[in-house]
């Protein structure tokens, strides 16, 4: 369900991939041509408009009235090579293989060309300028803001924040991550970037062991992922207190504004539902690309969107509901890397944060002890609930609390 969620996003693809003036091109008489494509076809396409293919789909000849290949002319009458072609590029051809697979009788399919060219194209400039901008965002904001440091006078003590169990979670989904992100990168940018400087025989080499990393490390990452859901999210439903917070910009831009929190800010919600969801997204089309042509996810998420009317609210036709097993694998690969761009930005920003960025901070996931004065000023809410905890246990065991 999640990933069928994120997948209407899918809808902005084409107008990623496709000129900004891309538009349905005017009905054309092929009455001349006798149902073939136009000049008028091959100009519109040219131009970037969108050109109907009814009339090459349904243009395969009449392979069933044909001589037999028994007879002397074999097959001649009934559909002629380029006829042939198109039954097969349309999945409209009688095809029988010797492998039983999902994607055997397959011969041709032509989305691959959206896929390599949204591959090479939008998804690589965009999702590398999204990545810069934000390391750029970040910088510009320490140059401002400088580290965030603890304002009130520290009192050497310490509150526990996260014990053992919980931190085992954070740093496998954090460590995988880290390594998926890289591996990812290499596999998408290596050719581009890697074999003009290393060649293509380390390229290689490299991308051997990337593909092996990316591959395994994948099932740490899900695993940090589930624990991390069970341990955390009793803690990251919104209330009251989170409207404040983003009202006050959690104080981050302005030294000595403290706005309460619980155990996690606004702001780190955000963080944990984009990491849940995104997460749980970039997991099941990792899966499908695992195990290919056995998890087909699209297709099915396309019905549902176009039987709540997504599509018509933007102007566009009906999704495809029947989809080539090849095209299930290119679209999940598109929204694999997709989804992992955006997790890797918020993700890049949370490390900044939770290292040099705030004082104090790392040591929540390092030792899992922080400062109380830290508690008391980024979560106050959180901090009093403990210490009451505290008095309370203490009470009852005899023991005052310190």
């Amino acid at each position: 369900m999640l990933t069928r969620f994120f997948a209407a996003l899918l809808l902005i693809l084409p107008l990623l991939a496709a000129p900004a003036s891309a538009q349905q091109a005017p009905a054309s008489d092929r009455s001349s041509t006798g149902g073939a494509q136009t000049l008028e076809d091959i100009l519109a396409r040219q131009a970037g408009q969108s050109v109907e293919s009814d009339f090459r789909r349904e243009a395969i000849g009449n392979p069933g009235g044909g001589a037999g290949l028994s007879s002397q002319l074999g097959t001649l009458g009934g559909a002629s090579d380029a006829e042939m072609f198109r039954a097969l590029r349309y999945n409209a051809a009688d095809i029988i293989a010797s492998n039983n697979g999902p994607a055997a009788d397959v011969l041709i399919q032509d989305t691959g060309m959206f896929w390599l060219t949204f591959r090479s194209g939008p998804l690589k400039t965009w999702g590398g300028l999204f990545l810069l901008f934000t390391i750029g965002a970040i910088a510009v904001f320490w140059l401002l803001r400088g580290k965030i440091r603890i304002d009130g006078e520290k009192t050497g003590r310490t509150i526990l924040r996260f014990n053992s169990l919980e931190r085992f979670a954070h740093w496998t989904m954090a460590l995988s991550f880290i390594l998926l992100g890289i591996t990812g990168l290499v596999s998408l940018f290596g050719r581009l970037y890697i074999i003009p400087v290393f060649g293509k025989e380390a390229f290689a080499t490299l991308a051997l062991y990337s593909k092996w990393v990316h591959n395994n490390v994948a099932w740490a990452f899900m695993l940090g992922l589930i624990m991390a859901f069970v341990f955390w999210v009793v803690h990251n439903i919104p209330n009251r207190a989170d409207l404040y917070w983003m009202s006050k910009g959690g104080g981050l831009f302005s030294k000595g504004v403290h706005p309460p929190a619980k155990k996690f800010n606004a702001g780190q919600k955000v963080i944990f539902w984009s990491t849940i969801l995104m997460g749980a997204s970039i997991s099941l089309t990792g899966l499908a690309l695992l195990f290919p042509f056995e998890i087909n996810l699209f297709a099915k998420t396309f019905g549902m969107i176009n039987a709540v009317g997504l599509p018509g609210l933007v102007g566009m036709e009906a999704l495809p509901t029947i989809l080539a097993p090849h095209t299930e694998m290119q679209l999940a690969q598109a929204w694999h890397a997709i989804m992992a761009f955006v997790l890797m930005a918020i993700i890049i920003a949370h490390i900044y944060l939770g290292s040099v960025g705030m004082e104090g901070a790392y040591d929540a996931m390092g030792s899992g002890e922080v400062e109380e004065q830290w508690a008391k000023e980024h979560h106050s809410i959180w901090y009093a609930e403990e210490k009451a905890k505290q008095a309370e246990q203490g009470a009852n065991s005899g023991v005052p609390a310190e």
